[in-house]
């Protein structure tokens, strides 16, 4: 029951969110039918989002450990309202008015009036986004594997050999460079330089987010520093949901074309991500299970892969929750199990 009290808001946002989905339902159904079935999607979807974002969840706590008081709260106020109006909501209407050159009045009242429209719109430049979102997953996941400070190994054979790799200059990069190109070449050939460049875009950004939160670590003596540290990985942190929402926002048009009922059901899920991201912080859950961190990173290098892979293959949304769940259940069991063998030994020395 006490875990439940770190849920609390995100039920009275899911009350409101669900009046929402009920009213836009009545607007474009006008039967109880059409209402029910909006509520049905909605609900859907936000279960959809929790899936795939558990990992997010276990990533934020870990980067919200190094954040001052400040920026955490902030992360978890402004934080959610970017995630949930900003990248459910808005991102999408941005993206439709790039390809298809029209202004944002417009593109709202093509999603209003002709979803089925702005759907293969948003669909075509799928491509693009998945190149930049699965680019900065990927640069995530491998730069945590290649860490060579790293002392902590889940799969030890596999992780160990990543650390050696991780000795060479910059390989995370030129592995990443060699996988756009691969890539690419499954794609029709009017799409592989987009493709290629918005992969491009995907990993500059992380070498600039990234880098310069890095130029800003904490140090005891300043704290001014500290709250510069703090903003740039805020930044990281946002950068990070957007990638993962990427894929969630593309997939959700398998279930509905509309935009505002994808954006309530998304929104949903995002506020329980939210939720449950405080809950690992607070309680010290990452400190408590060792390998479910490591766990959520292989599930973000999955995700990475999924997104390419689904420019030219057809990948379900429940196949990639379904290998996201696995690798986050497998560390949670891994993690248990390590710890209840630690405390045997511990019982057996003390007596």
């Amino acid at each position: 029951m006490k875990n439940l009290f770190y849920f609390r808001n995100s039920f009275i946002f899911t009350f409101f969110m669900m009046v929402m989905a009920a009213f836009i339902g009545y607007i474009y159904e006008r039967t109880v039918a059409g209402i029910l079935g909006t509520l049905f999607i909605t609900m859907v979807l936000s279960v959809l989002e929790v899936s795939l974002s558990f990992d997010n969840a276990v990533v934020n706590a870990t980067v919200l450990k190094n954040m001052t008081p400040v920026w955490q709260r902030r992360f978890l106020t402004w934080g959610i309202a970017i995630a949930v109006f900003g990248m459910r909501l808005v991102f999408p209407v941005v993206i439709v008015c790039v390809v298809a050159k029209l202004g944002p009045i417009a593109v709202l009242k093509l999603a209003a009036l002709e979803p089925v429209e702005y759907s293969r719109i948003l669909t075509s430049a799928h491509h693009l986004i998945a190149a930049f979102g699965g680019s900065f997953l990927a640069m995530v996941c491998l730069k945590f594997f290649f860490d060579t400070e790293k002392d902590s190994h889940w799969l030890h054979l596999i992780e160990t050999r990543l650390i050696k790799l991780g000795r060479i200059e910059a390989i995370e990069i030129a592995i990443l460079l060699l996988c756009l190109y691969f890539i690419s070449r499954f794609l029709p050939e009017h799409e592989q330089a987009g493709f290629i460049i918005s992969g491009m875009f995907g990993l500059i950004t992380f070498v600039l987010v990234d880098g310069v939160a890095i130029a800003m670590e904490v140090t005891e003596e300043s704290m001014k520093s500290a709250h510069r540290a703090s903003a740039m990985l805020f930044l990281y942190l946002e950068i990070l949901d957007a990638s993962f929402s990427f894929d969630g926002v593309i997939g959700a048009f398998a279930l509905t074309n509309n935009l505002f009922i994808i954006a309530t059901g998304l929104g949903i899920g995002a506020m329980f991500v939210r939720s449950l991201t405080i809950m690992l912080l607070e309680q010290g859950t990452l400190a408590n299970y060792l390998y479910l961190e490591h766990g959520a990173f292989y599930a973000i290098g999955a995700l990475a892969l999924i997104m390419f892979l689904g420019t030219f293959i057809e990948i379900p949304e429940m196949v990639t929750g379904l290998i996201g769940a696995g690798f986050i259940g497998l560390s949670l069991w891994a993690s248990i199990r390590h710890k209840r063998h630690h405390g045997e030994v511990a019982h057996k020395e003390c007596g």
